[in-house]
């Protein structure tokens, strides 16, 4: 979309890399270039579309360009990915000024794997070619997390493959995180949910844990689901009368292998990325 006029514009389709030394690369997307339409559809949405998605807007015989737009994400996922990301400690929301640990794990050959992100500030990361983290083989270590660590973190491969991308966020030692799964749940596992606040002994507090904006359970230290269902996928989160309000984390059921083939986030059988906002300064 393009801010102040919205026509005789074509459009073109990027994927983002990123090299050793943090800069940017653009590549244009197969068949997307001079399209007459907003957004670029990817049919039969398969891994290897996870990446970082951008467009560019031009018209006029003399090809007037606009910036490149927003960068977007877009992750796609096997049922059971062959490489997994393991954090400790083991949840999606962290407090400042702590220690992580995130590994990627491969049965096969740990060592061609390597932690990146995609940070909110939208920088595409290595954790071997910065400042947040220390990488040892597989493992990443962030030893004292701030709020600008959250992001999107997976296991990437020397040859491009990216597999088991993770939504962080680390918040502010002062409130409450809610404490809940990595990785998407299967049909019949069991679920259980903590609010943690980082100053009490023992850590989880009595709170009550919302689903979906609804009072599920009120005033317990831990909320547990005995054999989920698709039904009780959603956003949770925890509520303490004094310590506040958590943020929310999306909690994916995902039915059986046999009855599952790819999702792209929230399970979607094609790909459609529109063009975020595009501004043109004349």
């Amino acid at each position: 979309e393009v801010y102040g006029s919205s026509t005789d514009w074509t459009f073109s389709w990027f994927t983002v890399t990123a090299s050793s030394d943090n800069k940017y690369h653009y590549q244009l997307l197969s068949g997307s270039s001079r399209g007459a339409g907003g957004n670029y559809t990817v049919s039969s949405a398969a891994l290897k579309h996870t990446g970082v998605y951008v467009c560019r807007a031009e018209r006029g015989k003399s090809a007037y360009n606009t910036t490149y737009s927003n960068k977007q994400p877009v992750w796609v996922t096997g049922v059971s990915p062959r490489v997994s990301l393991i954090i400790s400690p083991s949840r999606t929301q962290h407090f400042t000024f702590v220690s992580l640990s995130l590994s990627c794990e491969d049965q096969s050959n740990s060592d061609r794997w390597r932690v990146r992100r995609y940070t909110d500030s939208e920088q595409l990361q290595d954790c071997s070619s910065s400042v947040w983290g220390s990488e040892t083989g597989s493992t990443c270590t962030i030893r004292s997390t701030i709020t600008s660590d959250t992001g999107v973190y997976w296991c990437q491969s020397e040859s491009g493959e990216k597999y088991h991308p993770v939504n962080i966020t680390v918040h502010s030692i002062s409130g409450v995180i809610l404490e809940s799964p990595v990785h998407p749940l299967t049909e019949g596992d069991n679920l259980t949910l903590r609010c943690l606040y980082q100053h009490s002994t023992p850590s989880n507090l009595r709170a009550d844990f919302y689903k979906d904006g609804s009072l599920i359970q009120s005033q317990t230290t831990e909320m547990i689901i005995s054999t989920v269902s698709k039904s009780h996928e959603g956003f949770y989160y925890c509520k303490h009368s004094e310590r506040g309000e958590s943020p929310k984390s999306w909690i994916s059921v995902r039915v059986s292998p046999s009855e599952s083939q790819i999702s792209v986030l929230h399970t979607l059988s094609s790909v459609l990325v529109v063009c975020p906002y595009l501004l043109v300064t004349v």
